[in-house]
């Protein structure tokens, strides 16, 4: 008995986790394409408001290079905590970029039938140190 309370614990549990790791994968397989310039493959983990606003994988790689250096040519990425803000969906993400300069980032992320998909991404004001 203590066993299948155990399991229906935990399987209750699933569904908020279970996010998270396909979330992670769609930031980290975006990051991996603009790592190879790939911005085809890149674009298509961006959400269709993205995709309208933007229009070609080409204007999408342009606005990243410029706008987002960190993510283009990041040294280090670590996927922080997944959080729910106005019943959106945000993941923490820590880069390095290529001079060693840390960076936080959000990625709004939102379902839809392709799959996760990007919706916006923040570039958070760094953190207080040393206060």
């Amino acid at each position: 008995m203590r066993l299948f309370s155990l399991i229906l614990a935990l399987g209750l549990a699933l569904p908020a986790n279970a996010q998270e790791e396909p979330i992670q994968h769609v930031i980290e397989s975006q990051i991996g394409a603009l790592q190879d310039d790939d911005f085809a493959l890149a674009f298509s983990f961006a959400s269709p408001t993205i995709k309208g606003l933007f229009g070609t994988p080409e204007n999408f790689g342009l606005m990243v290079k410029e706008g987002y250096p960190m993510v283009y040519r990041p040294s280090d990425v670590d996927m922080q905590d997944l959080r729910e803000i106005a019943g959106n969906l945000w993941q923490r993400v820590r880069v390095v970029d290529e001079a060693g300069k840390t960076w936080f980032l959000d990625y709004m992320m939102i379902e839809t039938p392709e799959g996760w998909q990007i919706n916006a991404v923040q570039i958070l004001p760094a953190p207080e140190i040393g206060v």
